[in-house]
């Protein structure tokens, strides 16, 4: 099925790319392939007939968004990425826009063994880790390296809000600690990653002495996708068990608007003047290791988390604008460079205060977000 699929992608991309190039620059909407599909399935019922028409929909509606993200990108002067062809092992997931249309969740609630139907595979068994509570609306299977997900998106009613606790937070994210509170608190960053950083490496280094197509390879890239899933896994519940803290803790809490993907962005090369084809010390080396550092901390995971879990909670969360909230002083309001004097320390040059830069920038986020929060009910 996903390889099938995989063939349909990399086909409606062809025709795409061709039309544009042969025929007087000829757009072709997903309208227009989606239109195309039962004489695609009549012309080759073997491979493309016995599955499932909305999942092969959905599949040329994926391919449809990336091409609307790839015109958004070059229409604002980002490197555009036009759309690539899918090789069997990087296209992992095949989705069905509605349950009982080509799939069909056994959703009885206390039966031991749960299975779910895909058209033209069968039923299949499922370790169901939780019950599904609402109705299921939409379903994707995804394969990881040997392993095998079900996706399932349900409709729930509203759920209950958290009693209130009459507590506001700000938060400001870090490097060396991944957190800290306007009340003093800290949550340490794991650094997930960097622990793993050194099997990592053997790993890689293992697998690029592996011959293309070989068995050993084979071997390599799964104990490379298990020690990436790992460390993915070990991520994202740092990132939920923090963000369920603050939310069960705080009725209302104020963080920092990240601009993650700027943060990381590589710095420009900047060429000799007074040599031809020679470049000058950029700082390249030392941002690559700070990337490596923001990347591990997982800021955007967790923020969405964060969000996320406070609107099932019914809490407030407010995202500031960052600049200066760790140079301005909580006390007389003087914001200066020199009012931190190292990456922990916050010593006002005007009134003399002195804290960790760290909760004075929490400090500042919560009142900015408080301000935002009042403009906003007014």
């Amino acid at each position: 099925m996903l390889r099938d699929h995989c063939s349909l992608y990399n086909g409606a991309l062809q025709e795409r790319r061709d039309a544009y190039r042969h025929v007087s620059k000829t757009s072709i909407t997903y309208g227009d392939q989606s239109a195309q599909l039962k004489e695609i399935r009549a012309f080759d019922p073997d491979r493309q007939g016995r599955w499932s028409f909305s999942s092969q929909q959905a599949t040329l509606r994926r391919l449809d968004k990336a091409f609307a993200a790839f015109f958004r990108r070059a229409k604002a002067g980002e490197t555009p990425g036009h759309p690539r062809f899918r090789g069997v092992n990087w296209f992992d997931t095949v989705d069905f826009p509605k349950d009982g249309d080509g799939c069909r969740w056994n959703s009885t609630p206390h039966d031991p063994v749960t299975r779910v139907r895909f058209q033209g595979v069968g039923h299949v068994k499922v370790h169901r880790h939780r019950p599904v509570v609402g109705k299921v609306k939409t379903v994707s299977v995804k394969r990881e390296g040997r392993r095998w997900y079900v996706v399932l998106t349900a409709e729930q009613a509203a759920p209950e809000p958290l009693p209130a606790t009459g507590s506001a937070v700000g938060i400001d994210m870090g490097i060396a600690n991944f957190l800290a509170d306007s009340n003093g608190g800290f949550v340490l960053n794991p650094r997930h990653g960097a622990k793993a950083a050194a099997k990592l490496e053997a790993v890689h280094q293992a697998l690029s002495r592996c011959q293309r197509r070989g068995n050993r390879r084979r071997k390599a890239v799964q104990r490379a996708a298990d020690l990436h899933r790992k460390v993915r896994r070990q991520r994202l519940d740092h990132a939920h068990k923090s963000a369920l803290d603050l939310v069960r803790q705080h009725d209302f809490i104020a963080h920092e608007d990240l601009k993650i993907r700027n943060m990381v962005r590589t710095p420009a090369p900047r060429p000799d003047p007074d040599q031809s084809g020679a470049f000058l010390p950029n700082g390249a080396a030392a941002k690559a290791g700070l990337n490596r550092s923001v990347s591990d901390a997982g800021w955007g995971v967790f923020l969405a988390i964060l969000r996320a879990k406070a609107e099932s909670a019914g809490r407030e969360v407010i995202a500031v604008d960052p600049r200066n909230t760790s140079r301005a002083c909580p006390a007389c309001g003087h914001t200066a460079k020199e009012n931190r004097p190292t990456q922990e320390r916050f010593h006002c040059q005007e009134c003399g205060h002195q804290a960790h830069a760290d909760t004075v920038a929490a400090i500042n986020v919560l009142r900015a977000g408080l301000v935002r929060r009042d403009a906003r009910k007014g």
